[in-house]
């Protein structure tokens, strides 16, 4: 990621930088379709690596290649296989093996999701997978529409002219799969699940194939293969024995096969007595179950008792993980064991087949043995001992995220105070790119450890790692598992009887809300937090709670209120000593001012800001002043002084090569531009800006250009050129509920549809806009509506 992204939101308490930034499909499909077009072609290739020693399964691998024959007798549905059966059976295996074989059928890629339908942690959300999916396939964070439908329509939209191959791995059931599919017939989706899925074969034509246990011939081949380098000499009598007892699950199987390579000098005969004893104890204990989990959990301890101690410990330990699958620092902090050390241990685990190496240092647990191991912790460890290895590790992922969030956004970053001591092992972060790593790395486990800490006695950590990832969220637009955190984050700090923290996870809360554009829910949030903050004298947090009604007063256009709340702000600042978050709020009355016609008097208050920003070496808090400036001194007709703060902004952004900052300030050089008469110069500054805009997937300031791109046009006489634009512009402005910049820009529709001629459409377009101005009541806004009327009643 280049560094212009790395400042998306980066001044969240300012209101000139506070954005919101969703997009996705909008009405009339302009925005929607350009959006698609401008997405890079990326040909994903995600699917895990196959399996090794994959032996038969010759009718269900036949059966599956019918679904990519080139005679499809329903051109226009596309196909999907659910691949069910029972836990260890092989399910994914035949999946992944199946999957590369026809790959170089599908040249748009591959995508593979794991849906965690049995896993430690929740299921995976469909909406957090097609945001990934998104991602996956070129489109910007920040164009990820927040709700479900909209982002199931931009996936199949995506994928329409795509021939691309999907696999859904554990999959909980068809409630979950169903938003994924994609509607393109040159697409392929490989399902697989416990569950029989009966909704998709229904609904969706799903081909559904139950894998079962492999035949006795196909185990012993199985067995042969994975331990012929060490044991060619078994008999094939104590290999069908072996395979009888491990019920032909392949899981089993291969666990029982690493088990005899370890032990290549003893008979298989004595390693098969006691795998017999272990499951004679098992079919005492569980008389009532089936074969096949007697079998598993049989092979699953006859496998842990011959692993070396430490090993064995290590195992158990993982159980306690928030998550199926983690990285070497993780399990060094839960173990307390030197990394070296602990890297050892895992490589034992996976010679054993008990956990499963993945790319870039990683492992992951089958859900049935993690599902093992938490037992085993369970069943080896006290309660204390538990409590104080799972503390250990949510401490951890606390204090590594608090390095990474300082990391990738430092001044929206939450100040951790000490009350969880950090432990030796956490991770610190120099640079961005590897904080930012780290948290895609770790995203799903910091949602889990999130929960696991609320539900099991951590609540301190809970809240507190919730709002320590805030500022990582909100730089990524990561607004699922933002939500999910926030919403436990809340109970937490309740439960917790901290009311610093009550009140700061209802501040995470409401900006989560304002960024959904929950308007009423982010406002109850923030008054929430400000009650509390008022009652335990916490000045600070009430000058940030004050801040936040403030910019729910601007996005909603009640500017007196804003302009209240943020003088309001401003002073506790100043009283707090604290110069730069009054500088700060003093840019955000500034703006409220512009916004209400007094350009003299917020000319004035920028200035002395400015001052701050300077000394204090903000370069991002210099350069929106020196905007805001400009904006002012424009609106009071200095437009020298305009032109030479706008430049001064856009050096600063140079400087810095930061695009967020310069794609957003070409627009007001390019209005000093067009006051000054110089339109072309105007429309290329507002191309440039869009471009950026577009690049970035900053949605809200695109339309800003593209609207200022019109106005340009319209001064050069091009009035068709004009409409287009303020249409692209208007199809952005709905789906990002941005009524009064909607509202300027039919009002600038209107008028080049009346310069061609079409004075019906410009009638419309005017009819809306008095719609939208009825409850503003600030001065502009009713001479805007008052002169709209006037229009409306002379028929022009």
């Amino acid at each position: 990621m280049d560094d212009a992204a790395r400042h998306v939101n980066r001044f969240e308490g300012s209101a000139s930088a506070h954005t919101v930034v969703q997009a996705g499909e909008v009405r009339g499909g302009i925005h929607f379709h350009q959006q698609l077009q401008s997405a890079p072609t990326i040909v994903p290739r995600q699917l895990r690596g196959d399996v090794r020693h994959f032996v038969n399964r010759s009718r269900e691998l036949a059966r599956l290649g019918r679904l990519v024959t080139d005679d499809c007798e329903e051109p226009n549905v596309v196909p999907v296989t659910v691949i069910t059966g029972t836990a260890g059976v092989g399910k994914t295996s035949l999946a992944l093996h199946w999957a590369h074989s026809v790959r170089p059928r599908f040249p748009a890629g591959e995508l593979y999701a794991n849906l965690r339908g049995y896993a430690a942690e929740s299921p995976a959300l469909p909406e957090a997978i097609l945001g990934r999916f998104l991602e996956d396939l070129g489109i910007p964070a920040s164009h990820v529409p927040v709700e479900l439908e909209r982002r199931e329509t931009m996936f199949r939209s995506l994928l329409a002219d795509r021939r691309m191959l999907i696999v859904l791995d554990n999959a909980a059931d068809s409630t979950q799969v169903r938003p994924l599919l994609p509607a393109s017939a040159g697409c392929l989706v490989i399902v697989t699940s416990r569950d029989d899925l009966s909704g998709l074969v229904a609904q969706q034509g799903a081909l559904r194939l139950e894998v079962t246990t492999l035949p006795t011939t196909d185990a012993v081949m199985l067995l042969r293969a994975t331990t012929a380098e060490y044991r060619a000499r078994d008999k094939r009598a104590d290999l069908t024995e072996l395979a009888r007892l491990c019920a032909g699950l392949p899981l089993a199987l291969r666990i029982a096969a690493e088990r005899a390579t370890g032990w290549p000098s003893m008979p298989l005969s004595e390693l098969i007595d006691d795998l017999r004893d272990e499951s004679a104890r098992w079919n005492v204990l569980t008389a009532d179950a089936e074969e096949g989990p007697d079998a598993m959990r049989s092979v699953f301890e006859w496998s842990y008792k011959a692993l070396p101690a430490p090993a064995a410990r290590l195992f158990r330990l993982l159980g306690l993980h928030p998550g199926n699958e983690f990285g070497l620092p993780a399990v060094a902090s839960l173990a307390g064991v030197e990394p070296l050390v602990v890297r050892s241990l895992l490589d034992t685990l996976v010679r054993a087949h008990l956990l499963e190496r993945r790319p870039a240092g990683r492992y992951e647990f089958h859900d049935l043995l993690r599902a093992y191991a938490a037992e085993l912790i369970r069943r080896e460890e006290n309660e204390v001992d538990r409590a104080e290895i799972l503390g250990r590790c949510l401490a951890w992922y606390l204090h590594t995220a608090d390095a990474a969030q300082r990391a990738i956004s430092p001044y929206d970053s939450y100040a951790l105070d000490g009350q969880v001591p950090a432990p030796a092992t956490a991770l610190g972060f120099e640079q961005y790119e590897s904080a930012f790593r780290w948290y895609r790395a770790e995203s799903t486990n910091l949602v889990t450890a999130t929960r696991v800490a609320a539900e099991t006695g951590f609540p301190g950590i809970a809240w507190r790692l919730a709002v320590v990832l805030r500022a990582i969220y909100m730089h990524h637009n990561a607004f699922d598992d933002w939500g999910t955190t926030a919403r436990v984050a809340v109970e937490a700090a309740t439960r917790a009887g901290e009311p610093a923290g009550e009140a700061e996870a209802l501040e995470n809360l409401g900006k989560v809300a304002f960024q959904a554009l929950r308007l009423d829910e982010a406002e109850e949030c923030h008054r929430a937090a400000l009650a509390i903050r008022r009652r335990i004298g916490d000045q600070r947090g009430m000058a940030v709670s004050i801040n936040a009604l403030g910019l729910l007063g601007l996005r909603r256009r009640r500017l007196d209120e804003a302009r209240s709340h943020f003088a309001d702000s401003a002073e506790i600042s100043r009283e707090l000593g604290d110069r730069r978050w009054s500088a700060l709020m003093r840019s955000n009355l500034a703006e409220t001012l512009c916004e209400l016609g007094r350009p003299e008097e917020a000319g004035g208050i920028i200035e002395r800001a400015l001052t701050d920003f300077r000394e204090l070496g903000d370069r991002f808090g210099e350069g929106n002043a020196l905007f805001l400036l400009s904006w002012a001194r424009r609106e009071s007709g200095d437009l020298e002084a305009a032109d030479g703060a706008i430049n001064s902004a856009l050096a600063i952004a140079n400087e810095e090569d930061n695009q967020v900052w310069r794609g957003h300030w070409l627009v007001e050089s390019a209005k000093v531009e067009l006051a000054r008469g110089n339109p072309e110069k105007a429309l290329r500054l507002c191309q440039e800006s869009a471009g950026v805009q577009r690049r970035l997937g900053d949605a809200a300031r695109e339309a800003v250009a593209l609207d200022g791109a019109g106005e340009a046009c319209q001064a050069l006489d091009r009035f068709e050129e004009a409409a287009k634009f303020h249409l692209r512009a208007i199809a952005l402005y709905r789906g990002l509920d941005a009524v009064w910049k909607l509202a300027w820009a039919l009002k600038h529709l209107a008028d080049a549809l009346d310069q061609l001629g079409d004075h019906e459409p410009a009638r419309a377009a005017r009819q809306e806009l008095l719609r939208l101005l009825g409850p503003m009541r600030d001065p502009e806004a009713v001479a805007m509506a008052q002169a709209t009327a006037r229009r409306l009643g002379d028929g022009t």
